[in-house]
């Protein structure tokens, strides 16, 4: 994604107050979408995200940045992003959630830093692993391991868990995010506002005929009250908001402070779904979620650099 700030500023008090914010509604995106995929298929699930989301980003944007042109001109670019960094990944995680929990999906899904820094590695000349990096994605890497192995080994233990399939689809969706990322950067000079309309644009353009084709959707029945509360909230608050609050964070903090969301998504889906959908992590879901924070905590350098004094 394009970072067209110049990077700057520290944290403040209120930009960490709007980190925390963001945190909370982009972990409460894998409660809502367990909420509403208990009623919605998970291919029209993804298509009213993005569609809703994509009619209030061309509200936010009215015009201005030169939108339309840019989307005239770069409309084959957009497709390709919009089916990398939503249509697909939303897809994997939706299909997840039918037979995992909010907080189990958060944490499987918060390797994507992992997997986008040996993508980078691999595809660009620019980002080439450190020893940090290397130890960062080991210790993810370990992490998402604890968390996946019960399930691979089910069938010889007898564990009645979640199928092996369902805990998967999140780290395939990790993967996914992470060819997007490095894909991104080819929209350096954009701004990121119209990137974000012309993503979801796409992914809705993308959407519509796979959730025709799959879902019929004008024969489904109504849902009750809560999935469609649920799928607002996915749309607007944490997709539409949660764009608008990320380059605000972006354009006060500098994109390296903004990634630090990635820890505090999986505390707050976890959160939510213990409050409100009796969910529970297992010993062995916490030390997975301690290791894959663990890594990226050290992924990310800072906290290594201060312990050496630099």
């Amino acid at each position: 994604m394009d970072k067209t700030v110049t990077a700057p500023a520290r944290m403040n008090a209120q930009t960490w107050g709007l980190l925390a914010l963001l945190g909370m509604i982009w972990g409460g995106s894998f409660f809502f979408a367990r909420v509403a995929v208990s009623h919605v298929p998970p291919a029209t699930l993804v298509l009213l995200r993005v569609g809703i989301a994509a009619l209030a980003l061309h509200i936010y944007v009215a015009g201005r940045f030169g939108i339309y042109e840019t989307l005239r001109t770069r409309w084959r670019e957009f497709l390709l992003l919009g089916l990398i960094n939503n249509a697909v990944p939303h897809m994997l995680i939706f299909l997840g959630q039918t037979q995992i929990g909010a907080g189990l999906a958060s944490i499987l899904n918060a390797t994507t830093p992992i997997f986008t820094v040996l993508i980078a590695n691999q595809f660009t000349s620019d980002e080439k692993l450190s020893s940090e990096k290397v130890a960062g994605c080991l210790i993810g890497l370990v992490g998402t391991a604890v968390l996946i192995g019960p399930r691979a080994l089910a069938p010889f233990t007898g564990d009645s868990g979640p199928p092996l399939w369902a805990v998967l689809l999140p780290v395939l969706a990790a993967v996914s995010y992470g060819f997007a990322a490095t894909y991104g950067k080819r929209f350096r000079g954009t701004a990121p506002p119209v990137i974000a309309a012309g993503q979801m644009t796409a992914s809705t353009l993308l959407m519509l005929p796979v959730s025709f084709a799959l879902d019929t959707p004008w024969q489904l029945p109504l849902p009750p009250l809560s999935p469609i509360l649920a799928v607002l909230a996915l749309a607007l608050i944490s997709t539409a908001y949660g764009y608008i609050l990320f380059f605000r964070i972006m354009a006060a903090a500098g994109a390296t402070n903004t990634s630090l969301v990635t820890l505090l998504v999986p505390p707050s889906a976890i959160i939510a779904g213990m409050l409100f959908l009796g969910e529970t992590l297992t010993p062995l879901g916490i030390l997975g979620m301690a290791l894959v924070l663990f890594g990226l905590v050290v992924l990310d350098g800072r906290a290594v650099a201060r312990l050496r004094g630099r």
